[in-house]
């Protein structure tokens, strides 16, 4: 499973050499792109985890290490999770044509805003795909051809391959899992168990309050662990009863960033930009993927269900473009209002939208 991948690069991104910008490739900006360069770096602050990663953490098996073998969308859902992360570094956005205002934000092409390397490996092979292809494409045509889910032949050169694996292993580099091998009957492999125990708390919280469920849900998975916040109640018996509308949101439902005390991946998380939407794309994402339930087992099959419900309900008031502002799930907190925000709202939109689709897609 190890074989063949791609070590993560560490250090200060460079431009990419395609563009053939010596001053780039120095850390000079050009006077003529000083304004766009200033966002792209304000937008590269940005969480120590990638939605691909949380969106795998949240699938993966604690101790065994390894992620379900009857789950058949993950795939797709995290090459959509690798377009919504470029959108939210400012390196792709929706293109703009005579035909906009008739056509879905689905259905419109993507193109490459800056081919500046974003330093994950993932996701600077997507951007040099992207850019290098000669026809402008749609996000689900996009999420299509980087998962491989297409019957022609001549497009098998734009999937990305051994992602799962490759975002396990950079998950190992940055100290969340460790690699050990386990034996399956006839052949053997490397499974990725957790190492720290604190990334995957923190991101399990970060869902439970976009479902507004408490955080005393938060109920650990593996002894000892104990999640920050979640009370000296956390430890609850299997198929506890939880009510949705308990959490940070309170009865009224709505999303509210609320920080994670003594955070440790997420340290000041509530003054980076889009942090509440991407609580919603990592649930959108989880929900899409298969792998909401994970954290919620040990609740009662009602207050699953309810969940759940919310998830999608969230997936549909953001996965329209614009977004459905007369819903009360909607927040002020997600949508700045500003010209370049509301690019990469776009993109976002877009993908949840076709994560909406899935099961017709898939």
């Amino acid at each position: 499973m190890a074989e063949g991948l791609t070590r993560r690069r560490v250090g200060t991104p460079r431009a990419d050499g395609a563009n053939g910008d010596e001053a780039d490739a120095a850390g000079i900006t050009p006077p003529l792109t000083r304004a766009a360069s200033v966002d792209e770096i304000k937008a590269d602050k940005q969480p120590l985890l990638t939605l691909m990663e949380e969106t795998l953490l949240l699938g993966l098996k604690d101790q065994e290490g390894y992620l379900s073998f009857w789950n058949d969308s993950l795939s797709y859902v995290l090459r959509g999770c690798i377009l919504m992360e470029l959108a939210f570094r400012r390196r792709i956005r929706i293109g703009k044509d005579a035909f906009t205002g008739m056509t879905g934000v689905s259905e419109r092409p993507i193109e490459v805003v800056s081919g500046r390397a974003t330093g994950e490996v993932l996701l600077d092979e997507a951007l040099k795909v992207i850019k290098g292809s000669g026809t402008r494409r749609t996000v689900a045509s996009w999420m299509d051809l980087l998962s491989g889910e297409t019957w022609n032949i001549a497009k098998a050169g734009y999937q990305l391959k051994q992602v799962r694996e490759r975002l396990a292993k950079g998950l190992v580099d940055k100290g969340v899992l460790r690699t050990e091998k386990r034996n399956f009957l006839f052949f053997d492999m490397a499974t990725h168990p957790v190492q720290d125990a604190r990334a995957k708390d923190e991101v399990i919280l970060r869902v439970l309050d976009t479902l507004n469920l408490p955080r005393t849900a938060a109920a650990p998975t593996r002894a000892g662990s104990v999640p920050a916040d979640s009370g000296a109640g956390a430890a609850a018996g299997a198929h506890a009863r939880y009510a949705v509308g308990q959490g940070v949101g309170g009865q009224a439902g709505r999303l509210k960033l609320a920080a994670i005390t003594n955070a440790r991946f997420y340290k000041g998380e509530e003054g980076c930009r889009f942090a509440l939407l991407r609580r919603v794309c990592l649930v959108a994402a989880a929900c899409a993927g298969s792998v909401l339930e994970n954290p919620l087992v040990h609740m009662d099959m009602e207050t699953r269900d309810r969940a759940v419900t919310r998830a999608e309900d969230l997936m549909e008031v953001y996965g329209h473009w614009p977004f459905q502002r007369e819903s009360p799930l909607f927040t002020r907190e997600i949508d700045s209002g500003e010209a370049g925000d509301l690019m990469v709202e776009e993109v976002i939109a877009a993908v949840i939208s076709v994560l909406r689709k899935m099961d017709r897609l898939i």
